[in-house]
């Protein structure tokens, strides 16, 4: 293939990642293809940097044609599942173990592919994640986090590479009852929790963190001084979002800025570009997201 690249878009969302590339000229299940060279996408879990199409003759020719191109190679099993459940048997194993949250991801390049008919192969040598089919899936706390939110600021801090840690105070809003701040705190930074609704009573007597029973559109920069992160994963308009984000950036106070815009009803494309439009910015529908994405604004 000459100029195409591959999207793999999140379940359920395969409309958005079509409405945002604009121009798809194929589809296989959730993976689409569009003309060009990679792009930063939104709405794409993983993508397939280097498409190319494999003629094969046999199980085993298949398996020998992908190792000729590389070792490792992730599966997306999207037809002939037996037929690609055989093939994947002959490939070096690559490991589909969930992640350890704090330990580095496996760097070596990881390939993906998927049989389009009994005898032709669509692969890619290389992608953007370095995880099967981008799904960041944890060994998680069961036990601690009041709620499941934490998978999410797990996977942005892991995609981003970048973490607070000792020394570090965060900012977190819209905080109750609480995961994203027991996961900052757990780092060791200090953590002021923003919420109308209290914390989780453990989660309000951890070390380091101190708790405003307010709403964090009430608050200004200066009732909070200096942060070196800023921290959102409130339940409101994109358009509120912004505003609130867009002070905190004007005020200089906040170094680094990770939030969740989330979307009730249709995706607001335009907000999505709003942001996207301050400098430095980037954001994603990382895999543990649902219907929102995941926003970042990284001091470099």
């Amino acid at each position: 293939m000459t100029d195409v690249t591959a999207y793999l878009a999140p379940e359920g969302f395969e409309q958005d990642l079509a409405t945002e590339l604009g121009d798809v000229t194929d589809a296989y299940g959730r993976l689409l293809l569009a003309p060009g060279k990679p792009r930063r996408t939104v709405w794409a879990e993983n993508t397939w940097l280097n498409p190319q199409w494999i003629e094969i003759e046999s199980i085993g020719d298949a398996a020998k044609k992908l190792k000729v191109i590389q070792r490792n190679w992730a599966l997306y099993d999207l037809d002939f599942h037996r037929r690609a459940k055989l093939i994947v048997e002959k490939l070096p194993h690559v490991s589909a173990k969930p992640l350890q949250f704090g330990k580095p991801l496996i760097t070596a390049p990881l390939g993906s592919w998927t049989l389009v008919k009994e005898n032709l192969i669509l692969a890619s040598p290389a992608c953007s994640e370095t995880v099967p089919n981008g799904a960041y899936i944890f060994v998680e706390n069961k036990t601690e986090p009041p709620n499941r939110a934490y998978l999410k600021l797990w996977e942005a801090l892991t995609r981003c590479g970048k973490m607070p840690g000792q020394g570090d105070t965060c900012l977190d809003l819209g905080a109750s009852p609480g995961g994203w701040t027991w996961v900052l705190q757990s780092l060791g930074a200090s953590v002021i929790s923003v919420d109308k609704a209290p914390l989780a009573p453990h989660i309000a007597k951890l070390p380091r963190v101190k708790h405003m029973e307010q709403s964090a559109f009430a608050l200004k920069p200066s009732d909070v001084g200096a942060v070196d992160w800023l921290f959102s994963d409130i339940i409101c308009y994109p358009e509120r979002l912004l505003r609130l984000v867009t002070e905190w950036r004007d005020s200089g106070l906040a170094r680094n800025f990770v939030t969740t815009i989330k979307f009730q009803g249709d995706t607001d494309f335009g907000a999505i570009k709003n942001f996207l439009d301050i400098p430095g910015s980037y954001a994603a529908h990382m895999y543990n997201n649902k219907h929102e994405i995941t926003w970042f604004c990284l001091e470099k």
